[in-house]
């Protein structure tokens, strides 16, 4: 599954920097997650690092973006491969 920034989001720019994959952004008015940019970590860490730094814990699942393992590598695969 790919991840979510929540509306408890508090703006504090700690997990953009930590995403691998460039998949959090400022949005309008919290950050946001680009689902198909989002491996929650896999293939560079063995746990996503945006939840490992945020501080109110506003980073779930995002059950409309349902991935298992296997995808989600497949998914960095690709990444990693259009990075060249």
């Amino acid at each position: 599954m790919a991840l979510i920034i929540t509306d408890e989001c508090i703006n504090c720019d700690v997990c953009e920097p930590e995403c691998p994959n460039d998949a959090i952004s400022q949005g309008d008015t919290i950050y946001v997650i680009d689902p198909n940019k989002c491996t929650e970590c896999v293939g560079h860490y063995d746990t996503p690092q945006c939840v490992e730094v945020c501080p109110v814990d506003c980073i779930p699942k995002d059950t409309a973006h349902v991935e298992n393992k296997a995808q989600l590598q497949a998914k960095y695969e690709k990444l990693m491969a259009a990075k060249g």
